[in-house]
């Protein structure tokens, strides 16, 4: 049974619902404040929840925002594979949700950049696995020479999926190399495909990207927020993916959200179409709840496609959303 590992950061969100972000020098009265598990953990909930076997491969830390990481993530199903970093406590990121549903971010690292050794994990991958990377991880000084060594000495059959998150720019060009030349899957908002590309983010980029950068590389999932997502394959066909429209209220783990549930959807032997019209579904239903490890189940999802597709028979309108 096929299972997805996440070797990416695991941190707590430290999560501020604000009327507008704060002026330099100035000061702002939240509405809300939340403490929710968030980072790699986001992608890890989506792809659990709609039925994939899923570990969490980074390291954790010993403190308060380590062991509120472990209990949910026992609490969700989801193995953790190493021992705890005894230095240091898990990572941490300020979150700030404006009314329009945007995020923004301020990150601590902590345990998840100081990966020295992640050569035990091999142990724990079977062919038909899915490897998942973070950018975050491979910002880390501390991290990044684990990361690659894992993933270059993977045996056949283990896929490497890349999501290379807003840290992008801060990747050098080498790591970034190294990292695509193993990846099978892409997945990607434009402005992270602009940044790779140095070039506009568009359908074009992003083939030759495929073309030039990924020799192992499946496919490319170019994420477009609300307008849907654009598959770019191997084999030349490119193909536009509507979303669904929705009343966002946070679009934190958005993108994480989406990425787990194509995966999901993917070992269980979807089209790679039909597993980002899954994802478009899993991330819109994702933006109607707060905190970013908020996906939906299997179940779920299956019924808000069955909505959609009935609303669409009704009105004879292509649907559009996030």
């Amino acid at each position: 049974m096929a299972r997805l590992v996440h070797i990416g950061g695991a941190v707590m969100d430290y999560v501020y619902r604000v009327p507008q972000l704060p002026e330099r020098a100035a000061e702002l009265l939240a509405t809300s404040f939340e403490r929710l598990p968030g980072g790699a953990v986001n992608m890890m909930v989506a792809a659990r929840r709609t039925g994939l076997a899923t570990a969490c491969g980074g390291a954790l830390g010993t403190g308060p925002d380590g062991d509120r990481l472990r209990a949910f993530l026992a609490a969700e199903a989801i193995d953790v594979l190493l021992p705890p970093v005894e230095e240091a406590d898990s990572g941490n990121c300020v979150v700030l949700i404006t009314p329009d549903a945007e995020r923004s971010f301020v990150s601590f690292p902590g345990a998840e950049a100081r990966m020295a050794d992640l050569g035990m994990l091999n142990e724990h991958l079977s062919p038909g696995d899915y490897v998942a990377v973070s950018g975050y991880v491979l910002s880390y000084p501390g991290s990044r020479d684990a990361v690659l060594s894992l993933v270059e000495d993977l045996m056949p059959g283990v896929s490497v999926v890349f999501d290379p998150t807003p840290v992008i720019a801060e990747i050098p060009g080498e790591i970034l190399d190294r990292i695509l030349a193993c990846t099978t899957w892409l997945s990607a908002n434009r402005r992270e495909i602009a940044a790779m590309t140095r070039a506009d983010g568009s359908g074009e980029d992003t083939s030759a990207l495929l073309e030039n950068a990924m020799p192992c590389g499946q496919g490319i999932v170019l994420r477009d927020g609300e307008k849907g997502a654009e598959l770019i394959l191997r084999d030349g066909v490119r193909e536009t993916v509507p979303g669904f429209a929705v009343a966002a209220v946070d679009t934190n783990g958005a993108g994480d959200t989406h990425v787990g549930a194509f995966v999901s959807a993917l070992s269980r032997g979807a089209r790679p179409a039909e597993a980002v019209r899954y994802a478009n579904a899993a991330s819109a239903i994702k933006v109607t709840r707060r905190g970013g490890a908020s996906g939906p189940h299997h179940d779920e999802i299956i019924d808000f496609l069955s909505a959609a597709d009935q609303g669409r028979q009704r009105t004879g309108k292509t649907t559009m959303g996030h």
